[in-house]
C-alpha cells in the first residue's frame, strides 16, 4: 500500500555498472562492523538523491539514488533503497498481527497516534523473531525486485514508547540486518542519531536521517558512518544550514512533508 513519509521530529525524531562502483570500502569509524556489512554494496556518498516513499515517479535528471516503498519496482539504472515499516503496522493491518501488537496495562493497543499505526511488540525475543519473519519477508521482496538496500522506519519508537527499550530495539534490527545482509542488500539506519557508533549492535551499513539539520545531528551521524549519509529536509530555512554545513560532502534533498509527486500542489524538491 502506498505509504506517506513519517517525519519524526524532536518526538522521536547510471546504470548496474555505476551500482556495481560503488562497492563499499570500511565504514568510518567503524572497524566492529561485521564481515558481511563490508560485502554489501552502498550508496555513493554525495549522491543526487530523490525521497519517492509516498508515490513513485521518474526521477528527475541527475537523480542517481531513489528509495521507494517495498510495493514499488525500482528505478532502471540507478542506486535503489527499498523502505518497509519495520517496527509499527500500517493503519488497519492490525489483524495481520494478532498478538504481536504492543498492548497497555488496560490490554489496549498502542498507537503511533500521528499515524494510526500500532505498534508492534518486539520485546522478547520469540515475538521479535516473529515480527522479524514477516518484515524480512518484505525484504525478500525488495531482493527479488532489484533492490540494492532496505530501509526500515521507526527505529526510534522506543523512545517514544516507554514499554520498549534500546536493547529491544537493537536486537531486533540486528535481526533485519543479517537477513538482508544475508539477501546482498546494504541496510540503512532510519533517524535514531544515538546509534550511528553501534554497529557491532545493529549491523547497519549507512544512514537516513530526517530534519537532522533541524535537530543539529548531522554530525552525529557523520560520526559513525562517514560520508555514508543521506538527509532529508522539509524546511527550507533547515534545508540551506544544511546544505552550507554538510552539502560539499553528504545527500541532502528538501522535500515536502507529505513526499508527493510532482505536478502535486504540495510538490517540493531540491538539492544543494
Amino acid at each position: 500500500m502506498p505509504l506517506i513519509n513519517r517525519v519524526r521530529s524532536r518526538r522521536c525524531v547510471a546504470a548496474a555498472a555505476a551500482v556495481a562502483a560503488a562497492v563499499v570500502t570500511p565504514l568510518l569509524a567503524s572497524s566492529t562492523a561485521s564481515a558481511a556489512a563490508q560485502a554489501v554494496t552502498l550508496p555513493p556518498v554525495h549522491a543526487n538523491f530523490d525521497y519517492q516513499i509516498g508515490q513513485p515517479y521518474t526521477p528527475p535528471a541527475g537523480v542517481k539514488v531513489v528509495s521507494r516503498d517495498y510495493t514499488a519496482s525500482p528505478a532502471a539504472g540507478l542506486y535503489n533503497i527499498c523502505y518497509v515499516n519495520a517496527f509499527q503496522a500500517q493503519p488497519g493491518a492490525e489483524s495481520e498481527w494478532g498478538d504481536l501488537l504492543l498492548r497497555d496495562a488496560s490490554g489496549d493497543i498502542v498507537y503511533d497516534d500521528g499515524w494510526g499505526e500500532a505498534i508492534l511488540d518486539i520485546r522478547t525475543d520469540a515475538k521479535r523473531q516473529r515480527i522479524a519473519a514477516k518484515v524480512n519477508s518484505w525484504t525478500d521482496i525488495c531482493a527479488s525486485k532489484g533492490f540494492n538496500a532496505v530501509e526500515p522506519d521507526n527505529l526510534d519508537t522506543f523512545d517514544r514508547f516507554d514499554q520498549i527499550s534500546e536493547a529491544n530495539a537493537k536486537a531486533f534490527v540486528k535481526l533485519l540486518s543479517t537477513h538482508a545482509h544475508d539477501k546482498g542488500l546494504a541496510i540503512a539506519q532510519k533517524n535514531t542519531a544515538n546509534f550511528s557508533t553501534a554497529h557491532a549492535e545493529t549491523g547497519l551499513d549507512f544512514a537516513i536521517a530526517e530534519e537532522c539539520g533541524e535537530w543539529d545531528e548531522c554530525g552525529d551521524y557523520t560520526a559513525g558512518f562517514g560520508n555514508n549519509v543521506i538527509v532529508i529536509e522539509y524546511k527550507e530555512k533547515y534545508f540551506k544550514e544544511t546544505c552550507a554545513g554538510f552539502g560539499d560532502r553528504l545527500s541532502v534533498v528538501l522535500r515536502d512533508v507529505n513526499v508527493t509527486a510532482p505536478g502535486s500542489s504540495g510538490y517540493v524538491r531540491k538539492t544543494c
